[in-house]
């Protein structure tokens, strides 16, 4: 619509059209969100997948640690 258009509407006019484009932009808006969150689904899946809790190996303490381990508490014992 042109400038010059809008110019000769009463201001009811104006108003009934900021009302429908109003309520058309909610509308495009909520079809747009419903597609983003379809979609945003539909990745999920692929975030649970990565997700999935896998056993992890345990770390045991090397005979080195163990050693250390027992020398400082010799060293602190006799503290």
């Amino acid at each position: 619509m042109a400038k010059n258009d809008m110019d000769s509407l009463s201001i009811e006019e104006l108003a009934a059209l900021r009302e429908n484009a109003t309520d058309k932009l909610l509308e495009k808006v909520a079809a747009r969100r419903a597609e983003l969150e379809a979609e945003l689904e539909k990745l999920s899946q692929y975030d649970r997948l990565a997700k999935k809790p896998q056993s992890a190996p345990v770390a045991k303490p090397r005979k080195s640690d163990d050693k250390r381990g027992d020398a400082k508490e010799s060293i602190a014992e006799a503290a």
